[in-house]
């Protein structure tokens, strides 16, 4: 008994090294003759697995160009940037726009436009004579009805495909328009005024009254949110934090724009920087009461404003300009629920957010075939924009990507918002490689991006190059500090890492190792 025990024992253990032997080394000592990174032939983006690592489902645009064979290499000198945006895969066509590939029409804008300035204009008369007869002195701005107004242009080019062209110049006056035009109104954000103030203290994640967003409207009805400075550039989140109770930084907001459009995703609404009088461009400008209460001066006699919500209606978490001039970020509203409904989807990688929870993908390394057989993922490019997402949210470092949102006229074919970027940028000397779960757990990757991600790798059109230039346009500068900078490189290469190693296991990365990430 006890020999054929031992032979048995000595059968199993040949069969598991003859299949280590066929189904591992093997493809590793076939690989060492390969080029490290994938050489983005066609024939060479997708896995015997899937029939598909780089599936980007691109019918209805122009064959993509390879990197090698698209523009000379750029000489020392000039603008990066531009050489990048030169290149032709940035400059890939989409089709012609129907009405049916745009959000919104020119009338129907129009219409809601002209709605809004008759709101405000009764709202305006109401709320003068209301301070007449408390004898309370209104500060009275000049509106403009412009139908030509960028942020009208700019809602007016959200499309199938993205929230903008990158080369709309309706884009780049908006920027400046949020960042130079004056306020004439300022208050709460709904979800806010949703709390009431009531917040419950006993909640491990906070409600957004926490973060101290506002909601400014500028001289021609344009609206954007207002996130004040809360972290010194070069202060890192304290590693005994949860990602959940982080503070939002304001400078993350711009960033997130920035590098979203140097990705060539167009997923994020414009954000710019701001010095922000909170005196004149806030709190001589609020009509809510509840907004001015929260204002005071300090001893070091500065103005300062804090969340109403119980738990931090305190001084000590006020943000305080300088006396008056405080930094935030000015992100572009989307429009309006009223005429362009959104809704908002869990994310199937979404974190726990509880002290000692793990949800199923942190601890399922096949939990990608799961959501293969789900509505809406098993079919079109949900599953791949999910993967972008994920891209995206490791090179800032966000691990707060809980829900995303999409435009409902655009159907499951619609591209994925990538809103309210603030918690990222945190930690530049650590990379959450969990955040690349999706990417690592279901070895797919549109053609498209890992292309762009292999262009931004290189030398001349380095990632933090690139970034540092187009951060340098924001009246903030620098958004950034250079250990963030100097990470976003360290991250991509980590990103190209994973999609070598799905390439050589022919199928889940993280799986091939039992649940240890193999870039670590």
């Amino acid at each position: 008994m006890l020999r054929r025990d031992r032979l048995f024992l000595a059968a199993t253990l040949t069969a598991v090294f003859s299949a280590d032997l066929y189904f591992i080394l093997l493809p590793k000592l076939r690989s060492l003759g390969r080029p490290h990174s994938c050489s983005c032939g066609p024939g060479n983006l997708s896995l015997p697995r899937q029939g598909g690592l780089a599936t980007p489902l691109l019918s209805n645009w122009t064959s993509v160009p390879l990197p090698d064979s698209a523009t000379p290499e750029p000489a020392d000198g000039g603008s990066k940037l531009e050489k990048l945006f030169a290149h032709t895969l940035y400059n890939i066509q989409t089709p012609s726009l129907g009405p049916e590939e745009r959000l919104l029409q020119a009338e129907q804008l129009i219409e809601y436009y002209r709605r809004k300035v008759s709101r405000w204009e009764r709202h305006m008369k109401l709320y003068s004579e209301a301070a007449a007869v408390a004898n309370i002195s209104v500060t009275e701005h000049e509106v403009t009805y412009d139908p030509d107004a960028s942020w009208m242009k700019f809602h007016l080019g959200i499309n199938r495909y993205a929230l903008y062209s990158r080369d709309d110049p309706a884009v780049l006056q908006l920027l400046k328009d949020m960042q130079n035009m004056a306020v004439v109104s300022a208050d709460y954000t709904q979800d806010e005024k949703a709390l009431k103030g009531a917040c419950d203290c006993t909640q491990v994640v906070k409600p957004s009254g926490h973060h101290l967003k506002l909601a400014l409207k500028m001289k021609n009805f344009a609206k954007a949110m207002f996130k004040p400075m809360r972290q010194q550039r070069d202060e890192e989140t304290p590693e005994d934090s949860f990602y959940f109770v982080d503070f939002q930084r304001h400078n993350a907001e711009i960033a997130a724009f920035h590098l979203d459009r140097i990705l060539d995703f167009q997923r994020v609404p414009p954000v710019a920087g701001r010095l922000v009088n909170v005196t004149g461009e806030v709190l001589q400008v609020t009509h809510n009461e509840d907004l001015r209460a929260v204002f005071f001066t300090s001893p070091a006699n500065n103005t300062c404003f804090f969340a109403k919500c119980l738990y931090v209606c305190k001084t000590e978490y006020a943000v305080c300009g300088r006396p008056d001039l405080l930094e935030g970020s000015l992100s572009a509203y989307l429009p309006g629920l009223s005429i362009a409904p959104r809704i908002s989807i869990p994310n199937p990688w979404t974190r726990s957010y509880t002290f000692t929870g793990r949800e199923e993908w942190e601890v399922n390394p096949f939990y990608c075939d799961t959501v293969k057989q789900l509505y809406p993922y098993n079919s079109g490019n949900r599953l791949l924009n999910i993967i972008d997402m994920s891209i995206f949210d490791f090179l800032t470092g966000n691990m707060d990507r809980h829900h995303y949102e999409i435009f409902t006229k655009f159907g499951d074919e619609g591209f994925l918002l990538h809103l309210d970027n603030a918690r990222g940028f945190g930690k530049h000397s650590q990379d959450e490689t969990s955040i690349l779960a999706p990417l690592s757990q279901c070895c797919m990757i549109k053609r498209s991006t890992l292309l762009r991600l292999q262009l931004l790798a290189r030398s001349e059109f380095r990632l933090s190059d690139v970034m540092r230039e187009s951060l340098e346009g924001d009246p903030l500068r620098p958004v950034l500090t250079e250990p963030h900078l100097l990470a976003l490189d360290r991250r991509l290469q980590k990103v190209l890492r994973v999609v070598q190693c799905c390439e050589i296991f022919m199928g889940s990365c993280q799986r091939i190792t039992s649940g240890s990430w193999f870039w670590s």
